[in-house]
C-alpha cells in the first residue's frame, strides 16, 4: 500500500507542545475575558494550535473566529496567520484543492503586506499544497527560497521543518539518498532544540526514507521511536500518521500478522481527527490483514466500506487498491461476475491513475515550456527596449547636460550679480554708518563744547551776578514788599543756575568721563526719578570694565533717550532700565507698564526720538526689538557687540 505522507507545515507559529501554562481551560478563560482586539486574535490562533493535535474541527472553528475578528479589525497579520493554520488543517483532512486556493490568496496578501517573513511562510504553505497535489517541481520551487532566508536569520526551528519537507519532496521524486540526507539534517536540528513534536514528526518521515531505500528493519525502528514519543506527548495526529506509515511498511514486508493492530489504532485516531484519507488507508490495511488471515468475510466488509468512501472522496489510488482486493476476494468466493467487474475496474483505475500522473507531468512540462518561451520573448523585448532606452538615454543625457550647463551659467551670473549688489549695499551701508559716526561725533563734540561754555561761561557769569546781588542786599534798605521781590529774584536766579547746570550735565555728564558708564547711568536715573510719581528700577551689570569713550557716550545717549521717551509719553507707574555686559556682548532693556503704542504705525512714521535711537544702534552695529501694544506697556531690547577700551 502506498500511503500519501501528510506534509506537516504549521508555519504561522511554532506548535505548542502541551506546556503546563497553555492548557485548554486556561485558554478558554483568557478568551472569555478578552477584548475584541488583536490580542484576542492571537489567543484564538494559539487555542486552535493547541487543540489541533486532537480535534481538527474545533481547531478550524478557532481559526475561523480569528479570521472574522481580523477582518473586522483590519488586522492583516491575523488574516495571514489564519491562512497558514487553516490550510494546514485542510491538508490533514486531504482537502487539497481548497487548501491550494487559500494558500494562493495568502501569498498574494503577504506580497501586498510587504513582510518578507510572511511571504516566505506563504510560499512554504503553497509548496505543501503542491506536494499534496503531487506537483513536486512547483513544490520545490516555492520551498527552496525559504532555506536561504531562515539560514540567514539562524532560525533552527523553521530550518528543521524545511529540511524535513525537502526530504519528503526528494523521496516522492525518487531521489532517496538526498531525501535521507535532508531528513537527517532536520532530525539533528530538532534534537538540538529538544523539540519533541518536531523530533517525532521527523522520525516518522525518516522512517519513510529508509522504507524507500528498502532498509525495512531500520525504518521500523525509527518509526517506533517516533510512535513512542508521540504517544508519550499525546500528539494524536503524529500517532495517526506513524501507525499508517508502519502499516505500509508491514505490507511491504508481508508481515500481515501485526498489520491489524496498527491499522485499528490508526483508524481510531483518524476518525477522531477527521482525516478521511488516513481513514481510507487504514481500512485498506484492515481489509488486507483480514484477507491474509483468510477471514474473507471481514476483508470483504472492510474493502466494501473503504471502496465506498474512496469513491465518494474520489481518491483514485486507494479506489484502485480496494478494487484489486475485492476482485481477489470474489475470485476466491467463485463469484466470477463480480471478480471480472472489479478486476476490470482495478485495471481501468490503475490506467487512470497512471494517465493522471502522466497528464500532471505533461502539464508541468507545458508550464515549463511556456515559461521558458515567455522568458525568451521577454529577453527579446527587453533587448529591444534596452536599445531604445540607450538612444533615449543619450538624447536625454545630452539635453540634461545642456540644461545643466545653462543653469550653471545662469547661476554663476546671478551669483556674481548678487555679490556685486551686496558689495554695493555694504559700501552704501558703510558710507551711511561713516556719516552717522561723523554726525554723532560732531554732535557729542558740540554738546561737550556747549556744556563747557554753559558751565564755565554762563555759569560763572550767573554765579558772579548772584554774589553781587547778595552783597547789595546787605547794603540796601528796602521796603518789605521790595525785599520780598528782591529775595524772589535771588531764588529765581538760583533756579536758573541749577537748570543751566542740569542742562550742561545732561549734555555731557561729568561722571561719565571720570567715573564711567555705570555711575553716570545711576546718577541720571537717580536725578530722573527724584520726586516723581513713577518707580524707576535700574540694573547695571558688567560695566565696571571701561569701554571706548565714544561707545560709552552712545550707550548713555540710548538709555537717556529711551527713559526720556518713557517718562514723557508712557504714563507708566513702573519703569525698568537694564544694561548688562557679558564679555563683548552688550544688552540694553527698557520696559514700562504704560499705555503703549501701535508698533506698526511707529515703524512707518518714526519720531525724532526713535530715529535718534536707531541711528545710535546702527552706530554700534546692533539690533533693536520693540514690543508694544496699546494699553499693555512697552519693551525695548537692544543687542550689540562692543570693544574694550585699549
Amino acid at each position: 500500500m502506498k500511503r500519501l505522507l501528510l506534509f506537516f507545515i504549521f508555519l504561522s507559529l511554532q506548535k505548542l507542545h502541551a506546556q503546563a501554562d497553555a492548557t485548554k481551560d486556561s485558554l478558554l478563560k483568557v478568551l472569555t475575558l478578552a477584548k475584541e482586539d488583536t490580542n484576542k486574535v492571537l489567543t484564538l490562533i494559539t487555542s486552535g494550535q493547541y487543540v489541533e493535535y486532537n480535534n481538527l474541527e474545533e481547531a478550524k472553528n478557532y481559526y475561523v473566529q480569528a479570521y472574522k475578528l481580523s477582518q473586522k479589525l483590519k488586522y492583516t497579520m491575523g488574516i495571514l496567520k489564519y491562512y497558514s493554520n487553516y490550510t494546514a488543517v485542510l491538508n490533514i483532512q486531504a482537502k487539497f484543492d481548497s487548501a491550494h486556493l487559500l494558500t494562493k490568496e495568502a501569498l498574494k496578501l503577504a506580497t501586498q503586506f510587504g513582510n518578507e517573513e510572511r511571504i516566505i511562510i506563504a510560499q512554504q504553505n503553497l509548496s505543501a499544497t503542491y506536494s499534496y497535489l503531487q506537483d513536486y517541481e512547483n513544490a520545490l520551487q516555492y520551498l527552496l527560497p525559504s532555506v536561504a532566508y531562515f539560514e540567514r536569520i539562524n532560525n533552527d526551528a523553521r530550518l528543521s521543518l524545511i529540511y524535513d519537507n525537502l526530504g519528503v519532496i526528494y523521496r516522492e521524486t525518487k531521489q532517496y539518498e538526498k531525501s535521507l540526507e535532508y531528513h537527517q539534517k532536520a532530525l539533528a536540528i530538532a534534537r538540538k532544540s529538544q523539540n519533541t513534536y518536531d523530533i517525532a514528526n521527523v522520525l516518522s518521515n525518516l522512517g519513510n526514507a529508509y522504507t524507500s531505500l528498502k532498509k525495512y528493519d531500520t525504518a521500523l525502528t525509527v518509526m517506533q521511536q517516533s510512535l513512542l514519543i508521540a504517544k508519550k506527548e499525546n500528539y494524536e495526529n503524529i500517532v495517526s500518521n506513524v501507525t499508517g506509515n508502519i502499516g505500509g511498511l508491514l505490507i511491504k514486508q508481508g508481515r500481515y500478522d501485526s498489520l491489524n493492530f496498527y491499522c485499528t489504532e490508526g483508524l481510531r485516531l483518524a476518525k477522531k481527527l477527521g482525516d478521511s484519507l488516513t481513514i481510507v488507508n487504514n481500512i485498506y490495511g484492515l481489509a488486507l490483514a483480514a484477507f491474509f488471515k483468510k477471514d474473507f468475510k471481514k476483508s470483504e466488509e472492510e474493502a466494501t466500506s473503504g471502496f465506498a468512501m474512496a469513491q465518494q472522496r474520489n481518491y483514485v489510488e486507494p479506489l484502485q487498491l480496494f478494487a484489486d482486493i475485492l476482485s481477489k476476494l470474489y475470485l476466491v468466493k467463485g463469484d466470477f461476475k463480480k471478480y471480472d467487474y472489479y478486476n476490470r475496474l482495478s485495471t481501468a483505475l490503475s490506467e487512470k491513475y497512471f494517465n493522471e500522473k502522466m497528464q500532471r507531468n505533461v502539464q508541468t512540462l507545458d508550464r515549463k515550456f511556456e515559461t521558458e518561451k515567455k522568458e525568451q520573448q521577454l529577453l527579446i523585448q527587453q533587448a529591444t527596449i534596452n536599445k531604445k532606452n540607450i538612444l533615449n538615454y543619450i538624447l536625454i543625457g545630452s539635453t540634461v547636460a545642456l540644461l545643466i550647463i545653462s543653469l550653471l551659467s545662469y547661476r554663476t551670473y546671478t551669483q556674481k550679480r548678487k555679490l556685486q549688489e551686496q558689495k554695493i549695499a555694504e559700501l552704501e551701508k558703510e558710507k551711511v554708518l561713516s556719516a552717522t559716526q561723523s554726525l554723532l561725533k560732531g554732535q557729542e563734540k558740540e554738546r561737550n563744547r556747549l556744556a563747557q561754555d554753559l558751565h564755565d561761561g554762563l555759569g560763572g557769569l550767573l554765579s558772579g551776578v548772584k554774589l553781587q546781588l547778595g552783597a547789595m542786599k546787605g547794603n540796601l534798605i528796602l521796603s518789605e514788599e521790595m525785599g520780598k521781590t528782591f529775595n524772589n529774584a535771588l531764588y529765581k536766579l538760583d533756579e536758573s543756575i541749577s537748570e543751566m547746570r542740569r542742562v550742561a550735565h545732561n549734555m555731557m555728564p561729568e561722571a561719565l568721563m571720570k567715573l564711567g558708564l555705570q555711575q553716570a547711568l545711576q546718577d541720571y536715573c537717580d536725578s530722573l526719578s527724584e520726586s516723581q510719581p513713577f518707580a524707576l528700577n535700574c540694573e547695571f551689570h558688567g560695566l565696571e570694565k571701561r569701554m571706548e569713550p565714544a561707545t560709552e557716550i552712545v550707550v548713555y545717549r540710548i538709555v537717556q533717550e529711551l527713559l526720556n521717551n518713557t517718562v514723557k509719553h508712557s504714563g507708566a507707574t513702573t519703569i525698568l532700565a537694564q544694561v548688562i555686559r557679558n564679555d563683548n556682548s552688550l544688552s540694553i532693556t527698557v520696559e514700562d507698564n504704560g499705555k503703549g503704542f501701535n508698533t506698526d504705525v511707529a515703524t512707518i512714521d518714526r519720531g525724532m526720538g526713535l530715529k535718534n535711537i536707531q541711528s545710535r544702534v546702527d552706530y554700534l552695529k546692533g539690533q533693536i526689538d520693540i514690543k508694544s501694544a496699546e494699553g499693555k506697556g512697552t519693551s525695548v531690547h537692544i543687542d550689540c557687540l562692543i570693544e574694550d577700551n585699549g
